[in-house]
């Protein structure tokens, strides 16, 4: 019987995701964990995540601080584990392959027997596999200043590169000159996670797909008179029974009956879905999610406000999975919680059609040929131009209109 030391590596999560923020550590040093336990809350780009450990033993080192970005590959933690001998001298441990951990696809790998770097009082030399540690600020100023973060000694806690640092490598008068430098105060935020995800899928789609968006308001008072009376009903007692329940039954609707807008252009050509997977924008503490229903279009009123009450608790409460943000193909924006009227929605990357929602609010309208106030609320549909053409995008606004305008018919299809 002997004991070995294996290195935990940051397992690929899924999704082609590259990268992951350590958010908290679960064990310390010193704990005895079991296989499958619970040791870290990483956050990718979609979602927070609980990693388990591939390995029962004793932690030995925690490879990187709760806070800091590590690519998948690099090793995060070191565990010793005991490896026992069989009768043929053979160890079984060793010889054995790691578990597999269902949904993370890299294999964790045993370390090459020298010292990781850990944080103690004492800073540890960091093999060649891990990346300097710098705050992303200091990250930035060294790329302006062309320094090679690993020909610079750092001196902070646990030997994180600092700005003096980097002075004492190039000196105070370059550091200066940097395009950093600023007259004025300012904060330089990084960006990870959710927001950096929504920031390049904003970029990939906005410069790919030719955008066009049509406008229009519509009287909605029947639609949000007949769901008061819903709400009424034992069926739905204790649903939320939303507006959004209500435009999201009209547009899974309108598409199944003119499905051109529940496309996306592929190299060339235009792919065509025969269901409706339903993204719906949901503002959390973590920035912009988009969680789907698959398959909405087969749900009816109450199935579909079940999940979406579902849908934006998990969002809400940062438990929505990767996987659970993939594979839409038209998506709704609720603008109006915000108090907003409308706007120009940007399509999601991979999709030919967003609507925004805005704000429902009394106003003077024409209604039985005299001045009412009525339930009023702008639509706003965005379309790739190049799988629909305008008269489709219009028709296809009007349709979703016309159903949130006469609800019965949304609600008894």
């Amino acid at each position: 019987m002997t004991v070995a030391l294996r290195e935990f590596r940051l397992p690929d999560l899924g999704e082609g995701l590259t990268e992951s923020e350590v958010v908290a550590w679960k064990v310390a040093v010193g704990d005895q964990i079991e296989l499958n336990q619970v040791i870290a809350e990483v956050e990718t780009a979609k979602a927070v995540v609980d990693l388990p450990s591939p390995y029962a033993g004793i932690v030995a080192r925690l490879l990187v601080e709760a806070g800091v970005t590590v690519s998948v590959g690099d090793p995060i933690i070191s565990v010793e584990i005991v490896e026992i001998a069989d009768v043929g001298g053979d160890m079984e441990a060793s010889d054995a392959p790691p578990p597999n951990l269902v949904g993370y696809g890299a294999a964790p790998e045993s370390s090459s027997g020298r010292a990781p770097r850990t944080f103690g009082t004492e800073p540890v030399a960091a093999p060649p596999s891990m990346r300097q540690l710098a705050a992303p600020p200091v990250r930035l100023l060294a790329r302006q200043l062309g320094v090679p973060l690993d020909s610079v000694e750092g001196t902070g806690q646990r030997g994180i590169i600092t700005r003096s640092d980097l002075e004492r490598a190039v000196g105070p008068s370059t550091v200066g000159r940097a395009p950093s430098a600023s007259a004025e105060a300012s904060t330089l935020i990084p960006v990870a996670g959710v927001r950096k995800l929504t920031a390049n899928a904003m970029v990939a789609s906005a410069f790919t797909a030719p955008h066009v968006t049509v406008f229009l308001q519509v009287d909605v008072t029947p639609t949000i008179e007949l769901l008061e009376r819903l709400r009424r009903q034992p069926r739905f007692s204790g649903s939320r029974l939303t507006f959004l329940t209500a435009v999201a039954r009209a547009v899974c609707l309108a598409l199944r009956a003119d499905p051109s807008v529940n496309s996306r252009w592929e190299d060339g050509a235009i792919r065509r879905f025969d269901h409706v997977n339903l993204g719906i924008a949901a503002a959390t503490p973590r920035g912009l999610l988009v969680p789907v229903i698959p398959h909405a279009d087969s749900l009816d009123f109450g199935q579909l406000d079940d999940a979406l009450g579902e849908l934006v608790k998990t969002a809400r409460a940062g438990t929505t999975s990767p996987a659970a943000m993939t594979g839409g193909t038209f998506t709704i924006t609720n603008v109006g919680v915000f108090g907003v009227e409308g706007g120009t929605p940007i399509l999601a990357d991979g999709q030919a059609g967003i609507l925004a929602v805005g704000v429902v609010a009394r106003r003077p309208w024409e209604f039985q040929d005299e001045i009412a106030l009525r339930q009023v609320v702008t639509l706003s549909l965005s379309f790739d131009h190049r799988v629909v053409d305008g008269a489709e995008g219009s028709q296809l606004l009007a349709a979703i209109a016309a159903l949130l305008a006469d609800p019965a018919r949304a609600f008894a299809a």
